[in-house]
């Protein structure tokens, strides 16, 4: 522990405070970065006094939540942030949620909620990342690159190394900044999924309580109303993804036409042949996630863009929009490496099952105090 101290004291020093060291119930270390409690105003044109969703566990608001500082590794089935590792991946949805709460009480995986909120965050200041998301190199700057830990047949490379790349592929263009939120390996987020078109949430950061069921038949999810209230999913009115031509009944994983819109009926499911989570039609070439339009007379709340489901403006960097509206649906975030322009903080794919497995998809942790 004594060098696990030092080694605290040392990444502090460095980053002039901005990261820290938190142990968790091995007495193991991750470094996270400290991300402050924020309103709704200071992330979004327009928005209100209101605290963001996230920093609300319960009725209680608070002041700090600790996001990972790099993608995850798995050691001893916990998730640790540490540098120059190959990030985890080949890992689903309630495996990535487990390894993260093995650490002990106040870890989990990192709310979409949350994600947003270091989207905005960056958007509002001018430091939206680059990162791994054309082969080891930014589509942005081919010259910025990572170190590669994963290559395919041809020598491409595919991961790289968590933080391995420079100061732009961090959050806030800094070494202490939060890297690889761009590309390198889509992450699962917490929080937010589709359950045969409907959006569904978690409210607030309950989803970081460790007793807080995230399952498929969990009462803890809710839809959302046009005017922003919270329901039980299922009730009449509540907001979807629906698509605007008619789907099909092809039972091969194919690409159909869109564009996808927010609707408070699903009158277009992608698959016509009954909800399953199979992978069958979806909307892979929606042009872009700024591009998402609500149907005409469709209120958009602001929570709903507070969980990154509904753009804020029309300058989001071209970032991509992946959907299928039939069965359940979790959601991944940041694209991956071959993704180019379309990967970036504010990509968003609800296509995969919660069992998916994959080599681009991994995951991060977050703590807060409870």
């Amino acid at each position: 522990m004594a060098n696990f101290d030092d080694m605290k004291l040392a990444v502090e020093a460095l980053s002039g405070g901005k990261n820290t060291v938190l142990f968790d119930d091995m007495g193991m270390p991750s470094i996270v970065f400290p991300f402050a409690k924020q309103k709704y105003s200071d992330l979004m044109a327009g928005g209100t006094q209101e605290t963001f969703p996230c920093f609300r566990i319960e009725n209680e608001e608070k002041d700090v939540i600790y996001i990972s500082k790099f993608l995850n590794i798995v050691v001893n089935d916990r998730a640790y942030s540490l540098p120059m590792k190959d990030p985890r991946a080949n890992i689903n949805f309630d495996e990535a949620l487990r390894v993260c709460r093995n650490k002990g009480s106040g870890w989990g995986l990192m709310p979409g909620c949350l994600w947003q909120a270091v989207a905005l965050w960056c958007k509002k200041n001018g430091t939206i990342p680059h990162g791994n998301n054309n082969y080891g190199q930014a589509s942005e700057n081919a010259f910025e690159k990572g170190v590669p830990t994963l290559k395919d047949g041809s020598g491409r490379i595919l991961r790289t190394a968590t933080g391995s790349g420079p100061v732009t592929w961090n959050h806030n263009f800094q070494d202490s900044g939060i890297s690889d939120l761009n590309g390198d390996v889509w992450e699962w987020t917490a929080d937010t999924r589709l359950f045969n078109g409907e959006i569904q949430i978690i409210p607030y950061g309950n989803c970081l309580r460790p007793d807080c069921n995230m399952g498929p038949s969990s009462t803890e999810w809710k839809a959302i109303m046009p005017d922003g209230t919270l329901v039980a999913p299922g009730t009449p009115g509540t907001l979807k993804y629906d698509n605007s031509v008619a789907g099909d009944a092809t039972k091969t994983d194919h690409g159909i036409t869109g564009p996808v819109i927010l609707s408070t009926t699903r009158e277009h499911p992608m698959y016509t042949g009954g909800d399953t989570n199979d992978y069958y039609a979806g909307v892979w070439n929606q042009p872009i996630f700024q591009g998402l339009t609500a149907k005409s007379g469709v209120s958009v709340p602001q929570i709903l863009k507070a969980y990154g489901l509904f753009p804020v403006d029309a300058e989001l960097g071209g970032d991509g929009f992946w959907c299928r509206n039939y069965g359940e649906r979790l959601p991944v975030r940041g694209g991956f490496w071959s993704y180019g322009a379309s990967a970036g903080v504010f990509a968003l794919s609800l296509y995969s099952a919660r069992s998916y497995i994959g080599a681009r998809v991994g995951f991060r942790a977050a703590f807060v105090g409870l």
